[in-house]
């Protein structure tokens, strides 16, 4: 792997970058549309590198379960098995065992859990995270650790920063593939001396990327940028870092700013599935009735395939009626949404606007039509 830092705003701490893979080159910052079991729910891989993807995320958690090592060491991983010829980045599945399934226990060995899909017993371990993500073959691996939702006390806070790092230090022991790169992941909730701390001992491990985990989980967005600062200020400028999990368009902008370089989030596929669709005039909802004659498109200047081709009548009519095609386009038409505001995000970083446009995108994220 190689990370260039190719140009840095000077207002801000936003920069561009070109990270390169064993199965391409990705331009940051760059957001990763979510196919949580193998799939980006109602896209195809052409479809998504139509629309300019060039990066996926997937899980550890759900493909651990479904389809299972098996099937995948058939078929040589991921990439094969889903003909996507493109990086993948695969998290350790973690947030998914808090949230998810029923917890059984967590202790310094690892999680034991009640699959949420038939209630059999699993146990995750740092050791059989990676092994698995070995058989995966993704590109970008993740460590077992332990989000915490917020509130919390610090103590509580501490104690699972303390267990995601001795978890980290297990997990380096672990052979992965060749190619394969393993991101130390940061923890430490709402807590600025944690986040600090948990950020130096990742850097001191000396490993390729830094990922930000238990970001978004019941914090406010003030206090989330508060977070996210002072983990980012310990970690060197020449390395990735990965801000999981997050999210909307304004928390990528402002997180931008801060200097994360990767994202990910479920918001424009599940949004796009239940009618609510991301335009530069605000979010349009189209089961509303506001839309039944309206012959417009979703976006005023967007070039996604749903804007060239429907109008919000039409979009309106296929979520009254419940025809499947509505929520595809809406997901499309969200991820163009993602992918060209993240082109738009590298664009005035290179040009030296990035305040400014911050600004005026913020303002437009908060409309609602």
């Amino acid at each position: 792997m190689t990370f260039l830092v190719q140009a840095k705003d000077q207002r801000t701490m936003a920069r561009t970058g070109e990270l390169t893979t064993t199965h391409g080159i990705v331009q940051t910052p760059v957001f990763m549309p979510v196919g949580t079991k193998g799939a980006v729910k109602t896209m195809t891989p052409a479809l998504l590198r139509d629309l300019g993807c060039t990066i996926l995320l997937s899980n550890t958690y759900h493909l651990a379960l479904r389809p299972g090592e098996e099937i995948l060491r058939e078929f040589h991983g991921l990439h094969h098995f889903m003909a996507w010829d493109g990086p993948i980045l695969t998290d350790s599945g973690g947030y998914q065992v808090f949230s998810l399934a029923k917890l059984a226990g967590v202790s310094e060995e690892g999680v034991r859990f009640h699959s949420h899909i038939d209630g059999s017993a699993v146990t995750f371990t740092p050791e059989s995270v990676i092994r698995f993500q070995r058989v995966i073959d993704s590109d970008i691996i993740m460590p077992l650790d332990q989000p915490i939702p917020s509130p919390c006390t610090k103590d509580a806070a501490a104690e699972a920063m303390g267990r995601t790092h001795r978890w980290l230090k297990r997990s380096l022991e672990e052979p992965r593939g060749e190619h394969q790169l393993l991101f130390g992941i940061i923890q430490g909730s709402v807590f600025d001396d944690l986040r600090a701390e948990s950020a130096q001992f990742v850097r001191e491990c000396g490993l390729p990327g830094f990922a930000l985990g238990g970001f978004r989980l019941g914090e406010d967005s003030a206090t989330m940028d508060r977070s996210l600062r002072a983990a980012l200020l310990p970690l060197p400028e020449e390395k990735p870092r990965y801000l999981m999990g997050v999210g909307t368009p304004s928390d990528i902008i402002r997180s931008v700013a801060a200097g994360v370089d990767m994202f990910d989030c479920i918001l424009p596929t599940r949004l796009g599935r239940n009618g609510c669709a991301y335009t530069g005039e605000g979010i349009v909802k189209i089961r509303n009735n506001r839309h039944r004659l309206a012959h417009e498109p979703l976006g005023k200047n967007c070039a996604c395939y749903c804007c060239r081709t429907f109008s919000r009548a039409y979009l309106r009519h296929l979520f009254v009626t419940e025809e499947i095609l509505g929520p595809a386009m809406l997901s499309l038409h969200n991820i163009h949404f993602y992918l060209t505001l993240m082109a738009d995000i590298r664009a005035a970083i290179a040009s030296g606007t990035y305040e400014a446009f911050m600004r005026e995108r913020l303002k437009e994220a908060l409309k609602e039509r």
